[in-house]
């Protein structure tokens, strides 16, 4: 799992300086034009990452530049976009400990190991699913 850093670590990876990840974000355009029949021009889309430390997910999203009519023939859908409107294409939640243990709880599942790196900048968790007697409704007394 990668864990909450710091707003500056996590940003700086998502929006890194060689455009990879921007490159990465652009091409599902490509990947809509060529399975969909859309007319996306990908060149006419910005990158743009941002930490949302109250939801601890980065989000990704393709900002138009100008706006623009696309059409994606494959669905019959026609869509709009004003400039500076976004197209919000990921998000990839960060999580801690204690995050971690609810998210695997609500999935019926508990934290068996943890283990991270010596920065704590990632963890490695080990689950395994939930008794049943621990995820049963307690009983009332009669």
């Amino acid at each position: 799992m990668d864990l909450v850093k710091d707003r500056a670590v996590l940003e700086a990876a998502y929006n890194d300086a060689a455009g990879v990840t921007a490159a990465f974000n652009r091409n599902i355009l490509h990947v809509v034009n060529r399975s969909l029949g859309a007319d996306f021009k990908p060149e006419a889309f910005r990158h743009h990452a941002w930490y949302n430390a109250d939801a601890e997910r980065i989000e990704m999203h393709l900002v138009a530049d100008r706006p623009q009519t696309v059409r994606i023939r494959g669905i019959g859908l026609t869509i709009r976009l004003e400039a500076s409107e976004t197209i919000w294409t990921e998000s990839s939640y960060k999580f801690t400990r204690l995050s971690a243990r609810a998210m695997l709880a609500e999935a019926g599942l508990r934290l068996e190991a943890w283990h991270t790196d010596p920065e704590s900048r990632f963890a490695l968790t080990v689950a395994a699913r939930r008794s049943r007697a621990a995820t049963a409704p307690a009983s009332r007394a009669a």
